[in-house]
């Protein structure tokens, strides 16, 4: 048995940085990372909302305000830690804008809420949740684009 001892292994490559991630796939990954965060917020909102109008027979208003605000505090956590951790630090600025702005999506969304539940009459189970579904979509447009102009915005120091 032979061993070559002066056989070398190749240098050890060294990888440049990754070029800067182009603005349409920045914003793509910046909707994803969004939609993860309000999937997991749509989701306790519609459970809250249907434990508490079907379940707990409470008044359908109540029930859809009441989630709307519990989904609100457990999707901030969500953005500040997970869709929006590469922008500015926590500040008291940002989480007062945060929750008022969100606060406006919660009236959007109970206002839209209210013509369907009440204005067109859906109050079963399949129409009620239909219409919580679509007004939680058009208030979440809303949302997306105040929170990532005015909430989280994009820290110079890391941007560059």
């Amino acid at each position: 048995m032979t061993v070559n001892l002066t056989e070398t292994r190749p240098a050890a490559t060294v990888t440049a940085p990754a070029p800067d991630v182009r603005p349409v796939t920045r914003i793509v990954l910046e909707v994803v990372k969004f939609g993860v965060v309000g999937g997991s917020g749509v989701l306790v909102n519609f459970l809250v909302f249907n434990l508490l109008l079907h379940g707990l027979r409470r008044q359908a208003m109540v029930a859809t305000v009441l989630a709307s605000c519990i989904a609100m505090a457990t999707n901030y956590i969500g953005f500040r830690y997970f869709a929006y951790r590469d922008r500015a630090s926590r500040t008291r600025r940002q989480i007062v804008l945060f929750f008022v702005f969100s606060g406006l999506g919660v009236v959007m969304e109970s206002g839209l809420f209210y013509v369907g539940y009440h204005g067109l009459g859906l109050h079963g189970p399949l129409g009620s949740n239909a219409v919580k579904a679509l007004s939680i979509v058009l208030a979440s447009a809303f949302r997306f684009l105040v929170y990532r102009t005015w909430v989280f915005q994009q820290d110079a120091r890391r941007a560059a």
